[in-house]
């Protein structure tokens, strides 16, 4: 009787294997087309994968930070967001990678570390202050409200970042080709995301 239970409540071994190598074919399909497509729309794609990855990112935010439930789920915020990824985030991290490219050459360590210092030190706390802005003015808040946004979460948001992006940009920077830089930041960033959006829509 105890074995005759064991079988009902664990699947067939030779199942499970099936199941785990048709997921993998499927996700190795995916992502053969995601590559396909990422070399022959290389701009394209990575605009529409960073404005995707914002917007998982808030909807994370509302569920899982905020917990509003599904019922309570702000669709117009989640759509805001997306637009930001869309029209701001992937253009303006895009073409950043491009033009640290050129500023730093090379490929080795030393070049992927002195890649991750001109990133963090001169890029990231520009880009993080204009982020803040821009949802600040789709949320409506006045110039005065702004400012006093940055004031409260700003120096905050930069000592965070500063906990998770230097490896990861010394990672991305030493291992992961340009075209495919701004598709892995948006990945990692799913959770940093989550953080934003929560920090962006806090009034």
């Amino acid at each position: 009787m105890v074995g005759g239970e064991s079988a009902c409540f664990f699947p067939d071994q030779n199942f499970v294997i099936d199941r785990f190598l048709f997921f993998g074919d499927r996700m190795a399909g995916i992502w053969r087309a995601y590559q396909s497509l990422m070399s022959r729309y290389p701009w394209t794609v990575q605009i529409v994968t960073a404005g995707s990855l914002v917007g998982v990112g808030d909807v994370i935010s509302q569920q899982l930070i905020e917990r509003r439930g599904l019922a309570h789920h702000n669709m117009q915020r989640t759509a805001k967001m997306m637009s930001i990824g869309f029209f701001f985030v992937g253009p303006v991290i895009g073409s950043w990678y491009k033009v640290l490219d050129r500023l730093v050459v090379g490929g080795g360590k030393s070049a992927a570390m002195k890649k991750m210092l001109v990133d963090q030190l001169c890029f990231a706390p520009c880009f993080l202050a204009a982020f803040f802005c821009v949802s600040g003015s789709l949320n409506g808040l006045t110039l005065e409200e702004n400012v006093h946004k940055l004031k409260r979460d700003y120096t905050d948001a930069l000592i965070s970042n500063y906990y998770l992006w230097p490896p990861v940009q010394i990672a991305n920077f030493y291992f992961v080709p340009l075209h495919y830089r701004l598709a892995v930041v948006q990945v990692v960033a799913v959770g940093w995301n989550s953080y934003l959006t929560w920090k962006a829509n806090k009034m």
